[in-house]
């Protein structure tokens, strides 16, 4: 049963990462790019939203730049293992990460991040935007609005369970 919609303004980036100073090799760079496979690192766990819109984007970008974009998947801790590697792969733009925006709500919540998610990281584009949530119940459960299910909630403490996309997901903070 749908109680309600509410939509979020969801942010997909591909950001590579860049080490200070690297701007001029980075310009030199450009020239042969790119000069082997792109990996993008997409750290979801595969099937999720991000993972497909990486998929997507392999098929379309890869052929168009004349080499393969190898999709790498490394789940965990909110995406900060994923964007751990993309922050200590070269500078060379041949290692992407695809993220919502876990990124620049992770450092909020989680201290002492093994990486400087502005620092460490230029954007290149947004991908996608606008995706919306939903709240949905089982239809046993004897609400039919968000004010009886925090009422349920309320009146049976630790009894109800919930999904989201993990610590720092949009579905969490929904």
């Amino acid at each position: 049963m749908l109680l309600r919609r509410k939509s979020t303004v969801f942010g997909c980036a591909v950001l590579f990462a860049c080490a200070p100073g690297a701007g001029m090799a980075q310009q030199q760079a450009a020239k042969g790019y790119p000069s082997k496979p792109i990996r993008l690192v997409v750290p979801v766990v595969a099937g999720g939203t991000n993972y497909i819109i990486g998929q997507m984007l392999g098929q379309k970008m890869g052929p168009s730049m004349g080499q393969n974009l190898v999709i790498d998947t490394r789940p965990g801790a909110g995406g900060a293992i994923g964007s751990a590697v993309v922050a200590k792969s070269a500078p060379d733009g041949h290692t992407l990460l695809l993220y919502s925006n876990g990124h620049t709500i992770l450092p909020s919540i989680v201290k002492n991040l093994p990486y400087d998610p502005v620092k460490d990281f230029t954007a290149i584009t947004m991908v996608v935007r606008s995706v919306g949530n939903i709240l949905v119940v089982h239809p046993s459960v004897p609400v039919r609005s968000v004010q009886q299910l925090i009422a349920l909630a309320k009146n049976n403490p630790g009894k109800l369970n919930y999904g989201s996309g993990g610590v720092g997901s949009p579905m969490h903070f929904a």
